[in-house]
């Protein structure tokens, strides 16, 4: 899967994740900004590789901007951006959650 443009989801409010992803070359980069990234930043970063992952990005320039949301917020965004990034929003692949 290949991404054609640059994609945000989510919002900045409490308990949510805003997620936006760009085309990358070098594997999945995360830039990741949360008030709980000592304690729960890798946690973080594995829900984001894996789901993009799964949706068969490897190559993507991610930028997470986390308000302690859960992971399955964090998963539900990621795919929402990669959905738009991909341009397949109207193909859901609700298997990757």
């Amino acid at each position: 899967m290949e991404i054609k443009t640059t994609a945000v989801a989510g919002t900045l409010e409490s308990s949510d994740i805003q997620i936006m992803i760009s085309k990358g070359s070098n594997g999945i980069e995360i830039d990741l900004e949360s008030e709980v990234k000592k304690a729960y930043g890798d946690q973080i970063e594995k829900v984001i590789t894996d789901t993009l992952k799964k949706y068969g990005l490897e190559n993507a320039k991610v930028k997470a901007t986390d308000k302690v949301a859960l992971d399955c917020v964090i998963k539900a965004r990621t795919l929402a951006a990669a959905q738009r990034a991909t341009e397949t929003q109207d193909k859901p692949d609700l298997e990757v959650l």
